[in-house]
């Protein structure tokens, strides 16, 4: 049931409507595993930090069943850096620093230990990395997942669509979903992208939900309305996370069971938000992803008759 993850661990700012956060520990890697851990076990981690990196961060990550084998540790050097502030509608946001750090020259080795891998997700880098990754698994993984952003598309489309010809699913919002394919229409967006190699599409629309699209299947799965979102940074990785989890929990890449993976990552994407960084991700027991996947069956359970 081995899952490989590829991203970033990172300190991040983040100031919202509702508070600030000073400096904590974030980025793509961190919040997959965290979630990806509540259902897979181990999950290999592939990432690089600085000496800054906190020693109880690690140890509370190979407690949780991560192993570190793949993350590069340069001692001399800090961690990738990011501050930002949240607009009121805690969908836009302004980045205020960005300090590349430890990641500018982070050249990913996937250690003997990891081959072997079923699953693999490459967290959003530079499509050059993702493809190394890609090339160095002996053999290929079940299922390969990417996220990108935007930022690819403007100086690295060439490579980014070299490396989608290699994945099977890949992982965007709606505006990446637009830029990538000059379409308007979410569906003829996702139609387009469907020929340029990913089998299976997930388009996230933060706060409404996620679109799950495979050949001529759509499948929408809702965002759970809270009454308070704290902290929108890492809910789309945590929702990655819990989705690879729940794939690599069953071994099951079906079009049906990825529909139950999508609920799986929304319930696991609404605790995140309701605190500050990964910390409500580090307490939630098993117990509460039961309650909260109940949640979401309710939501869009209904029965009709028709006339």
């Amino acid at each position: 049931m081995s899952l490989t993850v590829v991203g970033t661990m990172a300190f991040d700012d983040i100031e919202t409507p509702f508070g600030k956060s000073d400096k904590i520990v974030g980025g793509s890697a961190s919040y997959i595993a965290w979630a990806a851990s509540n259902f897979v076990q181990p999950v290999n981690q592939v990432s690089v930090i600085g000496g800054d990196f906190p020693q109880a961060e690690l140890d509370a990550l190979v407690k949780r069943g991560v192993s570190l084998d793949g993350v590069q540790v340069k001692k001399d050097e800090k961690s990738f850096y990011w501050a930002g502030r949240y607009h009121l509608d805690m969908n836009s946001r302004d980045t205020l620093a960005t300090e590349l750090n430890v990641l500018a020259d982070f050249q990913p080795v996937i250690p003997p230990s990891y081959q072997g891998s079923e699953f693999l997700i490459l967290g959003n880098l530079t499509p050059q990395v993702q493809m190394s990754v890609i090339n160095q698994m002996t053999t290929r993984p079940k299922l390969i997942v990417m996220d990108t952003m935007n930022f690819w598309m403007d100086v690295a489309l060439e490579d980014l669509l070299k490396t989608l010809k290699m994945v099977d699913v890949l992982m965007v919002n709606d505006s990446e979903a637009r830029q990538l394919t000059g379409e308007y229409s979410i569906v003829k967006a996702a139609k387009k992208i469907l020929t340029m190699g990913p089998r299976y599409l997930i388009i996230k629309k933060g706060e409404h939900g996620a679109l799950l699209f495979n050949e001529n299947h759509v499948f929408f799965a809702p965002a759970l309305p809270l009454e308070e979102v704290f902290d929108p940074t890492g809910a789309g990785d945590t929702f990655a996370g819990g989705f690879m989890g729940h794939l690599a929990k069953t071994k099951d890449i079906s079009f049906e069971n990825m529909k139950t993976a999508i609920i799986v990552g929304s319930a696991m994407a609404s605790f995140c938000v309701e605190k500050f960084g990964a910390a409500r991700l580090r307490e939630i027991t098993k117990e509460d992803i039961s309650a909260r996947l109940e949640q979401f069956v309710q939501l869009v359970n209904f029965d009709i008759d028709l006339v």
